[in-house]
């Protein structure tokens, strides 16, 4: 059982910067699969940035080289540095881990980027 919580979030102007950190509690994190996903208003829920256990990193089309997705498992955290806020990357944001047969999600932070 993994309990993850987000924070981080808030209000900020386009072109600003906010880092969204997740905390996981439970056994064997380092060997989850970490990802950030959003949801805006209206929409789905999409996913943002992911890290494997191994490392690798992928990102969506909008986010590359802007938003930086990181871990440290000695802390049991997942962070998404993001910069260069855009008005479309207002949603909420959630924090999943998930192994082969589970995955735990956050309560999510919300983000609004708005002049």
């Amino acid at each position: 059982q993994v309990h993850l919580v987000e924070s981080g979030g808030g209000l900020v102007q386009p072109g600003e910067s906010l880092t969204l950190s997740c905390a996981a509690s439970g056994s064997g994190f380092s060997t989850y699969y970490a990802g950030w996903f959003r949801q805006a208003p209206g929409k789905q829920r999409e996913l943002v940035a992911g890290i494997r256990s191994d490392g690798s990193i992928s990102y969506t089309d909008s986010v590359k080289g802007r938003f930086t997705i990181s871990r440290d498992n000695a802390k049991s955290m997942v962070y998404l540095q993001m910069n260069s806020l855009k008005p479309e990357d207002t949603a909420v944001y959630y924090c999943k881990a998930a192994t082969g047969i589970r995955a735990y999600w956050g309560q999510g932070t919300q983000v609004i980027v708005s002049s």
